[in-house]
């Protein structure tokens, strides 16, 4: 079976891939905000779930009145 590594991302994976720190990321991931999982004492992000996330806070944000 071939391994996919891109599937599951760490809190610095995430990071980059977001461009946001990693103090914040924690934050959400503690506040329930992002969707996350919790092994042990580190957390893991599906990245689809994630692509997910973005684009449903896309779409609240597009109907904010226009704040753009």
């Amino acid at each position: 079976m071939k391994k996919s590594t891109g599937d599951v991302l760490t809190i610095d994976d995430l990071a980059i891939y977001l461009k946001i720190p990693k103090s914040t990321l924690y934050k959400l991931a503690r506040e329930g905000k992002i969707p996350s999982h919790k092994i042990g004492r580190r957390w893991r992000f599906h990245k689809r779930s994630i692509e997910r996330w973005l684009e449903r806070a896309g779409e609240a944000n597009s109907g904010a009145g226009g704040n753009r």
